[in-house]
């Protein structure tokens, strides 16, 4: 007997309809994701934070009418990073650390992203400028 005929006996009806529904339900976390990020639009307000160690040393609006800011931080010894807000959106333009992983994650403008260089302990958080009572629950600080 061959292997697609012994597999033809074995599966059953419910089988097929088990797996489709399985495969249906595995994208629900995408679509509730995509629904909450719509929600949570730059209309609200958006905040820019920034940490180092863990202290937030900075806060900045972000919206339309933000105009090109550069400032440099100087998270410790011979460390530096130079950061860039310009409208919606800021990012790490420039620093001295070995992997360059927040230079190279580029601008962030939504609500939920964070870009971090981590031998500088820097992290820039977008957050909402009027947070709801889930969103407070879920401020992580490292």
């Amino acid at each position: 007997m061959t292997l697609w005929k012994e597999l033809k006996e074995q599966w059953r009806f419910m089988d097929g309809v088990v797996i489709i529904c399985l495969i249906i339900l595995s994208f629900s976390p995408l679509v509730v994701f995509g629904i909450n990020q719509k929600n949570q639009s730059s209309e609200n307000g958006m905040i820019a934070v920034i940490r180092i160690d863990g202290k937030e040393v900075d806060r900045f609006e972000l919206n339309e009418n933000t105009k090109h800011y550069e400032k440099t931080y100087y998270p410790g010894k011979d460390k530096y990073n130079i950061v860039e807000m310009e409208g919606t959106r800021i990012r790490v333009k420039e620093d001295n650390s070995p992997d360059q992983i927040a230079v190279r994650t580029g601008w962030i403008s939504k609500v939920g992203q964070t870009s971090i260089c981590l031998p500088h302990k820097l992290v820039i958080e977008i957050i909402s400028a009027n947070p709801s009572e889930d969103d407070e629950d879920m401020i992580i600080t490292f």
